[in-house]
Parts: structure tokens; sequence; C-alpha cells
């Protein structure tokens, strides 16, 4: 069921890794972020959508990651966008994300998985204004709905994730830390966070989700052990090991 946030902001969570989809109100209908996950979630967010009478003029990928390029086709042929570098590995990842969406989930129209363009410079029909930054992945953006109130964050600024670094390049903890002071000064904007995963965070949740990243990154770069409650969920040793090998890593 939808929840809302902000004016014209509503967010629905799955029941998989608390991804949660979020639904923006413009003038000519409605902009889906990240919808997901399997596909009775999917089907379940088509009816919300019906409840709410109004087309689906577009939809946004935060980031090329699989359970981030996910569609139905009750939400239409609307345009789907991301950062010009996020369209561009999703166009290069597309069979990966089908091949881990159909081991992950059930019920995912894989032939719809990953069909992404880059966002026109003038932003077309999405609102806001996208942060992007390079932190956990290639062309990962933020949206920033500053008449809103509302910071949509993606795979960030998680209660429940640590922060996840891509493995694939190197000096990933560097780039976070520039990723946490851009969504930082974004924040100083806005009442309302939605993280990828995880609560909705409200002031002063805000500030404290950025002091506990910040706060991890920090220990991964002096090379010391984060004091972390989020590590306190099993299934994160293997995410955490990663981070700590990749903080490890020589640069070039």
């Amino acid at each position: 069921m939808l929840s809302q946030v902000a004016d014209g902001v509503w967010v629905r969570q799955s029941a998989w890794v608390w991804s949660n989809t979020v639904v923006v109100r413009v003038e000519d209908g409605l902009v889906l972020v990240d919808p997901g996950i399997d596909g009775s979630d999917l089907d379940e967010l088509a009816d919300d959508l019906d409840r709410l009478d109004l087309p689906v003029v577009a939809g946004f990928s935060t980031h090329p990651h699989w359970d981030h390029l996910l569609w139905h086709p009750r939400f239409g042929d609307a345009p789907r966008y991301a950062t010009t570098a996020g369209a561009h590995a999703a166009t290069e990842a597309r069979e990966r994300a089908q091949t881990m969406a159909a081991g992950s989930a059930s019920g995912v129209p894989l032939e719809l998985i990953g069909l992404v363009t880059p966002l026109p410079a003038a932003g077309g029909p999405v609102p806001g204004t996208i942060v992007e930054h390079e932190a956990h992945a290639i062309g990962h953006a933020a949206l920033l709905l500053a008449d809103r109130g509302v910071l949509l964050a993606g795979d960030m600024l998680s209660d429940v994730l640590i922060p996840l670094l891509d493995p694939r390049r190197p000096d990933q903890a560097r780039a976070y830390e520039t990723a946490l002071d851009r969504l930082g000064e974004a924040a100083r904007h806005v009442d309302v966070v939605v993280p990828g995963h995880g609560a909705v965070a409200e002031a002063p949740q805000v500030a404290a989700r950025l002091a506990a990243d910040h706060a991890y990154i920090d220990a991964l770069r002096r090379g010391q052990e984060p004091v972390d409650a989020r590590l306190d969920q099993d299934w994160l040793s293997g995410p955490h090991q990663a981070n700590v090998e990749n903080a490890r890593r020589p640069i070039g």
C-alpha cells in the first residue's frame, strides 16, 4: 500500500530487503522511481496507481542494479530514464540484470528490465534536481524534490544497509565520502529522506543517517573496524568484508 510522505509523494515498501518504490505526482501524471520488486509487488503497485487515477508519464532508475531497473506492462509504455552513465551501464548489464532478477524474484517481467535512456538535460518529465555521484554504482543519482522537502537517496542513507561499495571499482571509500558530502548538502533543503532500502527518515533522523554512514566510511579508510549497529545482521558480513577489501585495494 502507498504511504504518503509529502505532498504528491508516496512510498511503497517491498518485503525484499525493505525496498522502496516512490511515486511522485507531476503536472501531467505520475513518475515512478525504482518500482519493484517481485511480480506480486508490481501488480499491487499497479493497483495502487489505479486508485490514484493518474497516468504514469515516466520512470526513473536511481542506478543500474537489477532491483532498480524493473517495470510492469500495467505501468504503460512511458519513457524510463537514468543518468547518462547509469543508462549506459544498464544497457551493457541488461542480460546480467535479467539473470539476477530471475534468480532473486518471482513473476518479474524480464523483458522489461533495464530499458532506460539518458535523462534529458532539462529533466524532461522527471521533477526536481539530479544529484549524481560515483558511490555504490556507476551513474548513481539521488533526486532532490526541494519544493516537496524530500530527497530520494537511492541506495544511500539506509537504516538497515551499511554503505555498499562497488567491488569492481577502486577507491570507492573516497567516492562514497564525496557522495555523502553532496547528499548532506542536498539534505539541508528537506525534511524527509527516502532510501532505496529501509525506513523513511524524518528530521532529525536524516542527520543521524549521514553521521552513521560517514563514521562507517571513516573507519574503513583508517583501517579500523566500524562500530555500527547495522552490522549485527549476519547477512551483511559478506558485503562488509568486501568493503574492507575494497578500501585496502591500492589505487592505480
